[in-house]
């Protein structure tokens, strides 16, 4: 095990799917020469070269048009789009397009199709940049949501998404980039569509996702501590 960060782990997995699989390509605004607004995809360049890890114009509609793209014709690419908040540009192609086309082609066409990006308030970016949008997603069949609280999540579920054959939308909690926890070294895959307990109660239940889950584990520390009630915590992750 090695100790990460969560931004680290973001690198860490893209890394480890590129390298085991040609078609995986990342493109996105900065996210090659800068390394990413928020330096999760540093020296990406490097390891891959420009023909799989490239920058793209300032339009989340191109990038995520050219990705399901590649997508439909066989590749397996990583998108970001740098903050959540700009979804609500590219929503159309997302929402009725590349979660449709598995059912609209009658399982014809797959889009293999991993989309990033960095989500939540509390990092004194202003309102357009600061929004926690996951509930958009989920309200869409054929998108499939993934909101890491650790860095062991971020890597596997990473991984997980880029074999999965349809579309997945991570949302990376931009205040949790620094925080830092044990990540499994070699190859690490999770699976998606799995919560986690990380503690047993026998009084209620807490359920949260991404920054809240840390949330929830301290209020559950305060609760049984000062009131003697005893909560499960359950991370939904994905």
């Amino acid at each position: 095990m090695a100790e990460l960060t969560y931004r680290d782990a973001v690198a860490a997995g893209i890394a480890q799917e590129m390298a085991r699989d040609e078609r995986v390509v990342f493109l996105g605004e900065d996210v090659a020469h800068a390394g990413g607004v928020f330096k999760a995809t540093v020296g990406l360049l490097d390891k891959f070269g420009p023909k799989r890890v490239r920058d793209c114009p300032i339009s989340e509609q191109a990038i995520l048009g050219a990705a399901m793209g590649a997508a439909m014709t066989g590749l397996r690419p990583i998108a970001e789009i740098m903050f959540s908040d700009f979804l609500a540009v590219c929503w159309d192609i997302v929402a009725n397009e590349i979660a449709k086309s598995r059912y609209m082609t009658n399982g014809q066409v797959s889009v293999p199709l991993v989309i990033r990006t960095a989500n939540g308030a509390g990092s004194r970016f202003g309102a357009q940049h600061s929004q926690s949008v996951e509930n958009w997603a989920m309200m869409i069949p054929g998108i499939k949501v993934v909101a890491p609280a650790f860095p062991a999540d971020v890597k596997g579920l990473i991984a997980a998404a880029v074999r999965d054959d349809d579309p997945v939308l991570i949302f990376e909690q931009k205040s949790l980039y620094s925080l830092k926890g044990e990540v499994p070294d070699g190859e690490h895959v999770d699976e998606l569509g799995r919560a986690r307990v990380l503690r047993q109660g026998k009084d209620c239940t807490i359920v949260a996702l991404a920054l809240m889950v840390h949330r929830a584990l301290a209020a559950a520390d305060i609760l049984e501590r000062d009131h003697g009630i005893s909560c499960t915590v359950i991370d939904v992750r994905s």
